[in-house]
């Protein structure tokens, strides 16, 4: 595999022209970005830091049990005003059908972000957005939030004139149990997020893209391998920004660090797709408080959370059940059909650059088109805004049909 660097300050290639419109955009995108935290700290903000959330009204409500509906079917949508977004954005909230880890109908709810005018020739096209981890209680979700997580990057998606469909997850904002961390139930949530935003505003167009940052960037890389060749021919790539890493040597990894509430939500997560699973099989009497807080609450104060070796019980990665999640959610075991771009920092947080090596080494051994570039000057609170003209190349190129780059061997 060869890795592309980039550097922050100085670029191999010419300089890109960007029209003035994109460079505010980019400007307000890195002023945002630079105040960002690693995914781990996102989960540990401070209480003046912690975004404002908006009400958890009916419109997330769905009958128990939930009427029949194919994935991807539309159950009701509506126009929303109360995010902190430019004037020249539409946005309107979706809520649909799709499918639990036990392939069980359940609603999932959404936000997509559209420009306001006539839309050109054939739709908007569409950027499906795969969020991070922002917890697992249902007040959680991203549409819930005035900022909508990534605000200003989802903006200048909609500034270049894509319209944005942003997946909440089933069960963040909606009645159900949330996979979480779970990375084919959540892609599945995001392709059947698209269908039903179709549905909500036929000025939306067929063709679409995914892209995901930390959690989300391994949800991106899902949504590849779960469209088999041809299935969706609309369908042109995914963008995986951060965090891209195997489960075992990931977790294992941040079990050997400080604090992580991360490992918390880990034990949420099998815990709701394996009935039998113990949660005090894995983690320590310590590590209960703060595991029912956080089925709760959406951020837990690191004083509330305990030092990893204090968390987690000896030998915890050796249960059956957390062995059998971490399987299921391994990635680049299968063909990726379509062309990836994979973007990560010098540190990359908490994933070793060796980590998201190996994830790209078998993705190219499954003959993907795999595009891997490095930012070697950047820490990744600044990945996220510096990236930005690696990002929008990519998907200008994607929607005008030309070949997909890749530096696989």
């Amino acid at each position: 595999m060869i890795d592309v660097s980039r550097s922050s300050l100085k670029n191999s290639r010419k300089p890109k022209f960007y029209p003035p419109s994109l460079k505010l955009l980019v400007t307000a995108l890195l002023f945002a970005a630079s105040a960002a935290s690693a995914p781990s700290q996102l989960l540990q903000p401070k209480i003046s830091q912690a975004p404002r959330r908006l009400p958890l009204t009916k419109f997330y409500d769905t009958p128990d049990p939930l009427p029949s509906g194919q994935a991807g079917e539309l159950i009701r949508s509506e126009s929303f005003y109360e995010y902190l977004l430019p004037y020249t954005i539409s946005a309107v909230r979706i809520l649909y059908h799709s499918r639990s880890p036990h392939e069980k109908d359940v609603a999932a709810s959404g936000v997509v972000l559209l420009p306001r005018g006539v839309p050109p020739p054939g739709g908007w096209p569409i950027i499906a957005w795969a969020h991070d981890l922002t917890g697992s209680a249902r007040q959680c979700a991203p549409s819930l939030l005035k900022t909508l997580n990534e605000g200003p990057l989802l903006s200048m998606y909609v500034g270049l004139g894509y319209a944005v469909v942003a997946s909440d997850y089933a069960g963040l904002g909606t009645n159900f149990p949330y996979a979480v961390l779970d990375v084919p139930s959540n892609a599945q949530d995001v392709i059947n997020s698209v269908a039903a935003a179709r549905a909500a505003l036929p000025q939306l167009g067929s063709k679409w893209l995914v892209a995901g940052y930390a959690h989300g960037s391994r949800v991106a890389v899902g949504v590849a391998e779960a469209l088999p060749k041809n299935a969706d021919s609309n369908y042109l790539g995914a963008i995986g920004i951060l965090g891209v890493a195997d489960p075992p040597e990931f977790f294992e990894h941040l079990a050997a660090g400080p604090s992580y509430p991360m490992l918390v939500f880990l034990a949420q997560g099998i815990k709701n797709q394996y009935a039998g699973f113990r949660v005090d099989d894995m983690l320590t009497e310590k590590g209960i408080a703060p595991y029912k807080y956080l089925g709760e609450n959406c951020e837990a104060t690191s004083d509330q959370v305990p030092n990893s070796n204090e968390l987690l019980k000896a030998g915890w990665q050796n249960n059956p059940y957390v062995k059998e999640f971490f399987s299921k959610n391994a990635l680049g075991r299968q063909p990726a059909f379509s062309p990836l771009l994979l973007i990560r920092g010098e540190s990359d947080g908490d994933v070793p650059s060796s980590l998201t090596a190996a994830i790209v080494g078998r993705l190219c051994q499954q003959k993907g088109r795999v595009l891997f570039v490095n930012y070697p000057d950047l820490k990744p609170s600044a990945v996220l805004g510096n990236s930005v003209g690696e990002q929008v190349s990519w998907i200008r190129a994607r929607f005008s049909g030309q070949p997909a780059p890749s530096n696989c061997p």
